[in-house]
């Protein structure tokens, strides 16, 4: 539930950034919600256990990289609908974003030691 929950929160709130900073120019954030294949992809094509990460804050991290990416594309793109860009370019690095999360062991110091 995390992944839907971010990107759909992210999208909402940077097209309300953008919808107040000039109302004629960007569309308000319902019409980016419930516009394209946004709630479709949220909720079955983002949650894809294979390709999304496994840590709690990196699904966060996740869904808010593609939040953003569809709010670019959208907006500044030439496409209607970003959200399958979106999701294969955040897929792509969905392995890193594990690695760069991932919690050290515990009793292990901060900066790992060659033995």
């Amino acid at each position: 539930w995390r992944i839907p929950v971010a990107i759909l929160a992210t999208v909402y709130v940077l097209s309300g950034i953008l919808h107040l900073i000039d109302t004629q120019a960007y569309p308000p954030p319902l019409f980016m919600l419930f516009s394209g294949g946004l709630m479709l992809g949220a909720v079955f094509m983002a949650t894809d256990m294979v390709a999304s990460p496994i840590t709690p804050l990196g699904v966060v991290i996740y869904g808010f990289i593609i939040g953003l990416l569809v709010v670019v594309i959208r907006i500044w793109g030439g496409l209607p609908e970003g959200v399958m860009y979106a999701i294969l370019l955040a897929n792509a690095i969905s392995p890193h974003i594990d690695n760069w999360i991932q919690p050290r062991v515990y009793g292990t110091s901060k900066t790992a030691k060659a033995s």
